[in-house]
């Protein structure tokens, strides 16, 4: 079964890396109440890491999820980290972009591997903190340069020989139902596209193809991976938050060429009636090769908000005066055939 035929039950996922206490502690009852507050919803897809918070996304996922019938949920999570039962200094964590992103996670100490024998152990792991006898889709998690600077293109070949070769085979034999790359730049998609082994199943891509951010993702991947069938699920939607008022793009305080950026949407869609959540996700959304948007939520309200915006009428005249004025490439796939 494909990774679109697996999100038969809608295209808004949710994204669970707040609740491994991204930028901020949040409290075990409002982690659960949000995942209760996405099942309601009808929410039937959530996209995990070890990484979020050492383990702690998973296992807040796994207790919000136990005792719901596992037939009726996709579940994916990512290898490439290992989170080990020792405790490390959280301030001396170098992870490159994200290092303070989840500075309020769990202590544990977090191994970087992308090797045959570590993918297998990093599912095992995440099987059990996930409650659950398997995981639907794995995503090989952040081998590209935000994580690895230039010592990125080394960890690809090593995840080339271990994990996605692993990967490949746990796929053919049932194990897995998919598998892909879970990345915040283009590039390695592009890398492994081009190879003729491994045969990866789809993308997670997050903030590369957003209103914000979206020439590179459209011109460099977006077409081989229509061409060849695959499908790419969008991560971070709002880039960070910035799109929607936040204080971050990329992780880090946005720029004033960003916020101006935003700014031009945001007096469109003001014109227009139209929220930035409705333009961002049915944005994203338009282009073929989208299955699905999974934007990340610490609070139940959010869930509902998403929700609205999906279903949100938005006019064509917004979608135009967004083209006409430049806020979006002129190759952009635009909802309503814009």
């Amino acid at each position: 079964m494909s990774i679109r035929e697996h999100l038969r039950h809608g295209p808004l996922g949710f994204g669970t890396a707040p609740l491994g206490n991204m930028f901020r502690a949040i409290p075990d009852a409002e982690a659960q109440a949000t995942v209760t507050a996405a099942w309601n919803d009808g929410i039937r897809f959530f996209d995990t890491a070890p990484f979020y918070g050492a383990g702690l996304a998973e296992g807040r996922l796994g207790e919000a999820l136990s005792g719901r019938d596992r037939g009726s949920y996709v579940v994916a999570t990512k290898v490439g980290r290992l989170v080990l039962d020792e405790v490390e200094e959280v301030d001396a964590r170098d992870f490159g972009e994200k290092g303070d992103v989840f500075k309020h996670g769990r202590p544990n100490r977090i191994v970087n591997d992308y090797s045959e024998s570590a993918t297998l152990r990093s599912i095992e792991d995440s099987l059990k903190r996930l409650r659950t006898d398997r995981i639907d889709i794995v995503w090989v998690h952040d081998v590209a340069q935000d994580f690895y600077d230039d010592e990125w293109l080394g960890v690809f070949e090593t995840a080339r020989k271990g994990a996605f070769r692993a990967l490949d085979r746990l796929r053919d034999e049932g194990v897995i139902a998919a598998w892909g790359l879970g990345v915040n730049r283009v590039e390695p998609i592009e890398l492994l596209l081009d190879l003729q082994e491994p045969r990866p199943d789809g993308f997670l891509l997050a903030g590369r193809y957003t209103l914000l951010d979206h020439e590179s993702a459209l011109q460099r991947v977006m077409p081989k991976v229509a061409t060849k069938g695959l499908v790419i699920v969008v991560g971070g939607p709002y880039s960070s938050g910035a799109l929607v008022g936040g204080p971050n793009f990329e992780y880090a305080p946005a720029t004033p060429a960003i916020l101006t950026r935003v700014q031009a949407i945001k007096s469109i869609a003001d014109r227009h009636g139209v929220t930035m959540k409705a333009a961002g996700l049915q944005f994203v959304l338009a282009h073929p090769a989208v299955a699905a948007v999974i934007p990340g939520a610490s609070r139940p309200e959010r869930i509902a908000e998403d929700r609205a915006a999906l279903n949100a009428t938005v006019p064509a005249d917004f979608w135009r005066s967004l083209r006409q004025a430049g806020l979006v490439h002129p190759q952009a796939p635009m909802p309503l055939g814009i």
